[in-house]
């Protein structure tokens, strides 16, 4: 099979042959049909101290199952985080990272749609949103806020703002359903929200938590990091919370079903619709990164093997 890797920090990606991997305990092997890029991958491309494989969303059909899986067998279609070697014409997914794909669906919309909803989803649980609160979304116009968004509106905003990298991207998150858009540069982020939805951390924490209005709530949800100062929580009772999508699959998988249920009842009655960038063949994957690395992508990027 085909898998796309590199050698160092930094280093080009290539595409070499590699054996189809076996399934150990626990695990479905998955030809892909679409791969999900992600933010986080592309920064440890150019961050990472050592070659990490490229993990990311994958959707496709299971051709054989590990020992000990109960919910999928061979000829399944799922969709699912992948934590080893994504960038592939066969990948292992983990059973507890799975989910079904409706009959009626194809692999690309449901990379676009649950994997980046989920994690949309659950950020926005963690910020306990009330009707009528105003939202904030960094990064609004990438593969997992263009659907954070929508999924605020769905929840009862009564107020959305969209934070993006530059005006190009203005229109997109209006269509989106935002009341407004601001762009990381401004002075000011316009009037104060209740909640704020953070995908990109770093620098971008400080501008998130000045945003908000007293007593407001950040979700970070980001790989960037960032560094917060106390007094900045104390002064106006403000409170930041992390969410990591990965604990709630291990260890909530009740709920974990109950979100990606909701995703694909809100997809099918036409609340929430997932928006591909575009659709990269497995070899230039490079390619998809620069896409993401220049800020370009309106929605989702998608690798067809």
């Amino acid at each position: 099979m085909r898998r796309v890797r590199y050698e160092s920090r930094g280093a080009p990606l290539f595409t070499e042959e590699a054996p189809v991997p076996e399934p150990g305990p626990g695990e479905l092997l998955v030809r892909a049909e679409a791969i999900g890029v992600t933010l986080p991958v592309v920064r440890k491309v150019t961050e990472a101290a050592e070659p990490v494989p490229l993990g990311g969303e994958i959707a496709g059909e299971v051709t054989a199952v590990g020992e000990g899986v109960t919910r999928f067998g061979t000829g399944d279609r799922v969709t699912g985080l992948c934590f080893g070697h994504a960038y592939a014409d066969f990948a292992l997914l983990h059973e507890a990272m799975a989910s079904p794909v409706p009959a009626d669906a194809d692999a690309v919309t449901a990379v676009a749609l649950v994997r980046g909803g989920l994690v949309a989803l659950g950020a926005l649980e963690a910020a306990r949103p009330e009707p009528g609160e105003a939202a904030l979304v960094t990064a609004a116009a990438s593969g997992v806020g263009h659907l954070a968004v929508q999924l605020a509106r769905t929840r009862g905003a009564g107020r959305v703002v969209g934070a993006v990298s530059g005006p190009a991207k203005a229109d997109f998150v209006r269509d989106l359903g935002a009341d407004h858009v601001v762009t990381y540069g401004d002075d000011t982020w316009g009037t104060p929200v209740d909640y704020a939805l953070d995908a990109v951390g770093g620098e971008l924490i400080a501008p998130a938590l000045a945003a908000l209005a007293p007593e407001g709530r950040l979700v970070a949800y980001s790989s960037g990091g960032g560094t917060i100062q106390a007094y900045d929580l104390l002064a106006d009772s403000k409170s930041v919370t992390g969410f990591q999508m990965a604990r709630v699959a291990r260890g909530k998988p009740e709920l974990y079903e109950q979100w990606r249920e909701e995703l694909w009842r809100l997809f099918a009655a036409g609340e929430v619709k997932p928006v591909v960038h575009g659709e990269f063949a497995l070899q230039d994957a490079a390619k998809a990164h620069g896409e993401i690395e220049a800020r370009a992508n309106l929605g989702k990027v998608v690798l067809i093997p």
